[in-house]
């Protein structure tokens, strides 16, 4: 398969072979994160992150280095030259004479296809508006596939934001490649966009709640998310689903005993702290597997690996 110099803009670009191809290079992956590598040495990441990150800049920063390789970027606009009033094009046309492959998260859609069609380097969606996050479905599907042994014949439910959670909208995407069913609970105002429904349901079966009753006992993946109050243009609208879903312990007591929990974080309060130390929570595991995901992605791009 071919991933030289690919830029990695939606996970619909991508066929079930192709993912599950990332996967297996995700895996074998593994060792080299934990020995460290020099199979990127010389090669620079550039990360570009117009919008607040933690966990999605550490984590392709912590894989570019485990590679070999080294990084540079800005972790929010305002230390760029884009307060001076510099758009998308004329800052990755400049950046792309640093690095050989950028990273970029913005808060407007369709951002990173943008950057993608001016830029000569390869450019990596690190989340798009509300719109995509790509490396991240790849990670939780690359979780699901750790921890359950598989992805086809698995219930599992999207819960929270599924209106405005780009997170959601790629994993519902890159799920429906597969064979199995897929539950969408959220509030009544935060239901799935339906351009992502519409395709989804074509390919496998998909039911909405706004309930979580019910759902815990039926499904082996549970993926929470948080109500994105950054992400609403009117406060009012948040205050009325703020806090709609709560995992507890007491909730759980319904559950498969090998149900799993996943979040993309940061968490608020829709899971309970109590939570971390049962045998369902992965979520701070989903970070680990962030890294391993993300070196298979720049290997294969860089053409370190095929």
């Amino acid at each position: 398969m071919e991933f030289k110099g690919r830029d990695i803009i939606s996970i619909k670009d991508f066929s079930r072979e192709e993912i599950d191809f990332v996967l297996k290079i995700a895996q074998a992956m593994e060792p080299v994160a934990a020995e460290g590598s020099d199979m990127l040495r010389g090669k620079i990441l550039a990360t570009l992150f117009f919008e607040p990150s933690t966990r999605t800049r550490l984590s392709f920063e912590a894989a570019m280095h485990k590679l070999g390789g080294s990084t540079i970027g800005f972790a929010e606009a305002e230390i760029a030259s884009v307060k001076k009033g510099e758009n998308i094009a004329d800052t990755v046309r400049t950046v792309e004479n640093y690095a050989d492959v950028i990273a970029m998260r913005h808060p407007l859609e369709g951002a990173a296809r943008l950057a993608a069609e001016f830029a000569r380097v390869p450019i990596i969606n690190g989340g798009s508006g509300a719109e995509e996050h790509p490396t991240q479905a790849l990670l939780d599907l690359y979780t699901i596939m750790r921890e359950k042994g598989k992805i086809d014949g698995l219930k599992i439910a999207l819960v929270g934001d599924l209106r405005y959670g780009r997170t959601v909208h790629s994993l519902a995407y890159a799920l429906s490649l597969y064979d199995i069913e897929l539950y969408l609970v959220s509030p009544g105002s935060l239901k799935m966009r339906r351009e992502v429904l519409r395709v989804i349901k074509e390919k496998i079966p998909v039911s909405e709640r706004t309930n979580l009753e019910g759902i815990v006992s039926l499904v082996d993946v549970l993926y929470m998310t948080r109500i994105q109050k950054e992400r609403f243009p009117d406060p009012a609208e948040y205050a009325k689903v703020r806090g709609s879903y709560k995992v507890d312990l007491n909730i759980l007591r319904e559950a498969k005993k090998d149900l799993i929990i996943l979040h993309p974080l940061p968490r608020v309060d829709e899971i309970a702290a109590e939570v971390d130390n049962s045998s369902h929570a992965r979520y701070f595991k989903q970070v680990w597997n962030g890294i391993v995901v993300r070196m298979a992605l720049l290997a294969l791009i860089l053409d370190a690996v095929r």
